[in-house]
């Protein structure tokens, strides 16, 4: 039996954390990367990472990639087309004899009707649920690193966050605590136990922007300040930035449940998986302060 994982979306947020943290676990690890040029910092974390070219829509570089693999993280691209892409790629890993599948999809996905982002990661799970293959679900709440993607040039430049969430707390979590959740599980000597389970993830504070922010001042040691823009007017910033109509009503249905206080649970699930407690996020921020500050 094979012992290759392989990552998709290897180079994002979550699949370049899931690649470190199994890099450290003795298994062999395949990452799929849109190119090898944006892959290769991936080699720098591990040498012995193989890099793989993949195309959700290009049926030839799936068969590749799942070549010899016993086990798949599937993540997929923030685009129109993800339940798709998903759809290709549990049939390509089943027709490659791949027999375990670890999907990363979202807080909430289970709602029903739900929003959006919800419903489509659930229609990828569905379709996960009726391949045959085992499989496990990982459903996290929003990330801390966001504060960093998105949120950070602001942040550096401004000592500004300009979101629309008002007063909402959210249970944030650290993308390292979803790879170590996903790694333990991937891992585990009896994984059977994980088979058809869905984990909710959180991080262990349920917090505002107003709270984040003032965790990242203490960090950094420079004020940084939320400012809470009406909707209205973060649809014309998103929309002035060229985002799409369609990615921006979704961000903004999203951000409207955050506001809402609907994503403040908080799971005991990253203690229990990994036997120890998740970051809090101003772990996080003392962890990342160097990339709050301007250069």
């Amino acid at each position: 039996m094979s012992h290759t994982i392989l990552v998709t979306g290897a180079t994002g947020t979550v699949g370049s954390e899931v690649v470190k943290a199994l890099s450290n676990c003795g298994v062999t690890v395949r990452a799929g990367v849109h190119s090898l040029i944006k892959g290769d910092r991936l080699k720098k974390l591990n040498p012995a990472v193989q890099l793989v070219e993949m195309d959700f829509a290009n049926p030839q570089t799936l068969a590749v990639a799942l070549t010899g693999v016993d086990k798949v993280v599937l993540i997929t691209p923030f685009d129109e087309q993800q339940v798709q892409e998903a759809k290709q790629l549990v049939d390509a890993a089943r027709e490659a004899g791949v027999r375990y599948i670890l999907r990363v999809s979202v807080l909430g996905a289970e709602q029903e009707p739900g929003i959006l982002l919800g419903r489509w990661h659930r229609a990828a799970e569905q379709y996960i649920e009726q391949s045959g293959l085992a499989y496990t679900l990982l459903r996290p709440n929003s990330f801390m690193q966001n504060f960093l993607v998105y949120y950070g040039d602001s942040i550096r430049q401004e000592g500004r966050i300009y979101l629309p969430l008002g007063e909402g707390k959210i249970s944030y979590v650290d993308v390292r605590d979803i790879a170590a959740v996903a790694a333990s599980i991937l891992t585990a000597e009896e994984e059977e136990p994980h088979y058809g389970k869905a984990y909710t993830l959180t991080g262990p504070q349920a917090l505002s922007v107003t709270d984040v922010a003032q965790a990242i001042s203490q960090a950094t040691g420079r004020p940084v300040q939320y400012v809470d823009v009406p909707e209205a007017a973060a649809r014309q910033a998103m929309l002035g930035a060229q985002t799409p109509e369609w990615m921006t009503d979704a961000m903004l249905e999203l951000h409207s449940i955050g506001k809402a206080g609907y994503a403040a649970a908080i799971t005991n699930t990253i203690q229990d998986l990994t036997g120890r407690a998740p970051h809090t996020f101003q772990q996080f921020a003392q962890d990342f302060h160097p990339q709050f500050s301007p250069a």
